[in-house]
């Protein structure tokens, strides 16, 4: 378990330092920024690298709701998911630790204007409202989960998960950027919001609910309606 433990605050920290990285740093930068393709783009990378890289000793999860999605489909069980989400939390914060000690060394940086954070209404990039924004999350991660299973049952192609899951959280990216920022995690949403440190907490609960109960509906759909039960 205590390896199992730190591969999902490894690939949380990858997940959070990778794609909210690219957001921060290089998302726009002068001339040269990659907007929201190479960020959605980054954001697959992370989990697709490091899919490879630990998957085959913690399943790769890296974020709160694939657990408890996985456990809804059946295919992780409950009483380790508790040791999972705190790995995976804290890997997330540490990862944005060191994301913000580099940020801070640019002349002007000030995490309040955002720092990666997820948000809705007025925080919102497209300034989309809260329904919205609670749609976008579910939905998206309910599908994210749906991949994750699908990808990864004994019937699909065996070793290309890691590239179907990557390329379903691209895509995911691409759709809802300007609607939250893109959560469908609670580990990189808690992660950045700390520091961000205010309406990004007060607006978090929504990237904890949202993606939580997608993930649920996603793991039962796979599991009741898609799953081979002979």
């Amino acid at each position: 378990m205590i390896k199992r433990l730190f591969a999902e605050f490894f690939g949380t920290f990858w997940l959070v330092f990778g794609g909210c990285g690219s957001a921060v740093l290089a998302a726009a930068f002068p001339q040269l920024g990659i907007g929201f393709v190479g960020v959605s783009l980054a954001f697959g990378l992370t989990v697709l690298t490091m899919a490879y890289a630990v998957g085959h000793i913690s399943g790769g999860h890296f974020n709160p709701a694939v657990t408890v999605g996985l456990c809804a489909g059946g295919r992780f069980e409950a009483k380790d998911a508790a040791g999972y989400i705190v790995a995976q939390v804290v890997g997330g914060v540490v990862a944005a630790a060191v994301l913000y000690l580099i940020a801070s060394g640019k002349a002007g940086f000030d995490p309040v204007g955002g720092f990666a954070s997820n948000g809705f209404g007025e925080h919102s990039p497209g300034g989309y409202a809260l329904p919205a924004a609670f749609v976008a999350e579910f939905v998206l991660t309910a599908f994210f989960l749906i991949v994750i299973h699908g990808a990864t049952d004994a019937r699909a192609p065996a070793g290309f998960a890691p590239i179907a899951i990557g390329l379903a959280l691209t895509l995911i990216h691409l759709i809802s950027i300007p609607v939250t920022n893109t959560s469908v995690n609670p580990a990189r949403s808690t992660a950045v919001a700390l520091f961000q440190g205010t309406w990004a907490l007060q607006q978090l609960w929504l990237f904890w609910l949202a993606p939580i109960l997608g993930a649920i509906v996603g793991g039962l759909i796979y599991r009741c309606l898609l799953e081979d039960k002979a």
